[in-house]
């Protein structure tokens, strides 16, 4: 009954027999491959845009910092939701590579940023430059970190308001697969036909060991990004073994049949949490996170018995929204490893349990 978080699962064996393929004899280094250069019309043909430029990387934060050191100036901001990873989950690394933009946090309390919200933000921002720092970037993360999902036609709505100001737009994308499963929708109409220009495409959370994309859908905006990427490290010199993951991540849709089933199982863990007395799931459950508000005892008795899940922070709850001392707010993840089972299993459990 593992719902600790899908970034703690291996790899899909698909993704390990394209690894154990790619290990075997020798190859050129640092990108300048087969595997590298087929994953990248592997993304080119997913997100339907033939010029996009497309980087390695292996982690989430460096791919979240350098597309953002791409994107802004030192002086300028990055607009973002309060509860955005790269504010809250990054150390202070987007600060470290754009060499000093400041993250501003907006719509507390909130699922996720709103048009009003930053609509408003713009037009009250009374700038006396250079005393002033400008915004730079509008930062968005797609699924974000309460869960929810934002249609493309918010995306867009966003994206136009940034791009009035001459903000660029970033996606931090680490649960990006699960939203386009939610929706259903090309992964270009969430995107680059939004008005994003760059988004960092995880697939270390769903079925990669670790491998991340930096998407630019303008070219320009990538110009001297493999000096970026080369100077913090992130240029691999067997890059092949990112490429091969990438390459038959997309192979077959696979990466949405895994993202598919990790949905799948949220939703399923959320039906039946929603029928146990004294649970409430605290955000509309779109993606592959819940959180939700357990008795503290029951929360206890379900990790006596091997559930597994995190207590989360209470001031990313709803704003206005009152605890009670009996109870925990939790967060819990499913994946693309996330059994029948283990669902059954732990709604069973939480049936059973009287106060």
């Amino acid at each position: 009954m593992y719902f600790g978080s899908d970034n703690q699962t291996g790899a899909s064996a698909q993704i390990l027999d394209a690894l154990v393929k790619a290990n075997s004899g020798v190859s050129a280094s640092y990108g300048d491959d087969d595997w590298c250069n087929q994953a990248i019309e592997s993304v080119r043909k997913a997100f339907d845009h033939p010029d996009c430029q497309v980087y390695f990387v292996a982690t989430g934060t460096a791919a979240n910092c350098l597309a953002l050191s791409a994107l802004v100036k030192p002086w300028q901001t990055i607009l973002c939701h309060q509860q955005a990873h790269i504010a809250m989950d990054e150390s202070t690394a987007p600060e470290l590579f754009t060499g000093g933009a400041r993250l501003i946090p907006l719509d507390a309390g909130k699922g996720r940023l709103t048009e009003a919200t930053l609509s408003n933000y713009l037009q009250r921002q009374a700038l006396h430059v250079p005393h002033n720092p400008v915004p730079g970037a509008l930062s968005l993360t797609q699924a974000n970190e309460a869960g929810q999902v934002y249609q493309p036609d918010e995306v867009a709505a966003l994206c136009r308001l940034a791009h009035d100001k001459g903000m660029k737009v970033h996606m931090d994308g680490a649960r990006f697969a699960n939203a386009v499963a939610s929706l259903g929708c090309s992964p270009a109409d969430m995107t680059w036909r939004a008005g994003v220009n760059v988004l960092c495409l995880g697939a270390s959370k769903n079925g990669c060991l670790a491998a991340e994309m930096v998407i630019f859908f303008d070219p320009k905006l990538a110009e001297d990004f493999e000096f970026r990427r080369k100077r913090a490290g992130h240029l691999l010199s067997k890059g092949r073994l990112l490429g091969a993951q990438v390459d038959a991540w997309f192979q077959e849709d696979h990466w949405l049949s895994l993202a598919h089933h990790a949905n799948q199982q949220a939703q399923a863990l959320a039906t039946g949490l929603g029928q146990i007395e004294n649970v409430e799931i605290i955000w509309p459950v779109q993606a592959n996170e819940l959180f939700v508000m357990l008795p503290k005892l029951l929360a206890q008795s379900l990790q006596a018995q091997g559930a597994v899940f995190y207590e989360w922070d209470i001031t990313t709850l709803p704003e206005g929204y009152v605890i009670q001392e009996t109870h925990q707010f939790v967060r819990m993840v499913t994946s693309f490893v996330t059994t029948d089972n283990e669902v059954e299993q732990f709604l069973a459990l939480c049936a059973s349990f009287t106060l």
